[in-house]
């Protein structure tokens, strides 16, 4: 089933619904749920936001943020499960996982490529820019009018999967929605600076540190960075600190394909894919078990941190041609 309507209706049907959306959450992430959840709330619903991983700084300005619980379920009566902007299981996180397993029905809302999507019903729409921009139209199914709290959730929604409407999932549809939230009194010029122009002390250390680290192919088409564990410790960075690092190997004239490796363990490293204009690097991602986007995906692959990055730079190589 891909029917919003079908989505709304369910939601207009329950009681106690627990919303939550991927670990390590970003802006998409945490302003769709946040502004589903707002707006169940308004319909009388009793609503509970829960986040398996803690939630970034960047984004403490949020409206309803704070009640977010950071961590475990708590102890309810849910009657849904709502699942927002995540595309497979195994990215909502360790606590929230096993309800999967109840009875509990499960709702998706997503916007990622997902061949196999989970729960008994699933609204997916790969063409949205953002999950946030979904949540537009299911807002309006609700008949719920949007607030200036509201907009200022899916603004940043839709502004941080787009990179700031730079990047080529942006269509006039995504300027629409936009154009609707404005009216609001979105305050543009404080979310812009909020959200691109300051990063915390150790958001720079961490750069440095990736930076002294950047590599190029041979051929000028590939570029890649690492972190070590060691390094992240001995900055005293976390998981909202490494968000957007990547961005750096991509700018550089040439590039086609930027890759970041991050060591989460002796066994376990992260890897994020971005590309400009041609290399799909959801189909990259998922020869290793991973996902997302055309243009930026990744994954969590087993394996030293040297072992994964030739095993990713091989596959790499063999689809840049010349490369």
């Amino acid at each position: 089933m891909n029917n919003l309507r079908a989505v709304a209706e369910v939601l207009l049907n329950s009681k106690r619904p627990l919303l939550c959306g991927h670990v390590m959450p970003d802006g998409d992430s945490l302003g769709s749920v946040l502004a589903l959840g707002m707006a169940l709330q308004s319909k009388g619903k009793e609503v509970t936001i829960v986040s398996t991983d803690p939630l970034p700084d960047l984004y403490e300005f949020l409206p309803g943020i704070k009640e977010v619980v950071v961590g475990s379920v708590p102890e309810k009566n849910y009657d849904l499960l709502v699942v927002v902007d995540c595309s497979v299981p195994e990215r909502i996180g360790s606590t929230i996982t096993p309800l999967l397993n109840s009875d509990l029905p499960v709702v998706v809302i997503d916007h990622h490529v997902n061949d196999q999507p989970f729960g008994n019903y699933n609204y997916v729409r790969p063409s949205a820019a953002a999950t946030g921009e979904i949540i537009v139209d299911l807002l309006e199914m609700l008949e719920i009018a949007i607030n200036l709290d509201l907009a200022i959730n899916l603004y940043t929604a839709i502004v941080t999967d787009t990179g700031s409407f730079r990047y080529e999932n942006t269509t006039p549809e995504t300027h629409i929605k936009i154009s609707k939230l404005l009216e609001c009194g979105v305050p543009v010029s404080l979310l812009s600076n909020l959200i691109f122009g300051e990063q915390p002390l150790k958001s720079i250390r961490l750069l440095e540190a990736a930076l002294s680290n950047l590599e190029v192919s041979d051929c000028g088409r590939i570029a890649w960075i690492s972190i070590d564990r060691d390094k992240i410790e001995a900055i005293g960075a976390e998981d909202q600190h490494i968000e957007g690092l990547i961005n750096y190997p991509r700018k550089i004239k040439g590039v086609e394909l930027a890759i970041s490796f991050r060591e989460l363990d002796e066994n376990r490293v992260k890897v994020s894919f971005r590309s400009k204009y041609t290399v799909d690097v959801n189909l990259l991602a998922k020869k290793f078990g991973g996902g997302g986007h055309i243009r930026a995906s990744g994954c969590t692959t087993e394996g030293s941190l040297s072992e994964v990055r030739e095993a990713i730079l091989k596959e790499a190589k063999e689809i840049i041609r010349g490369c």
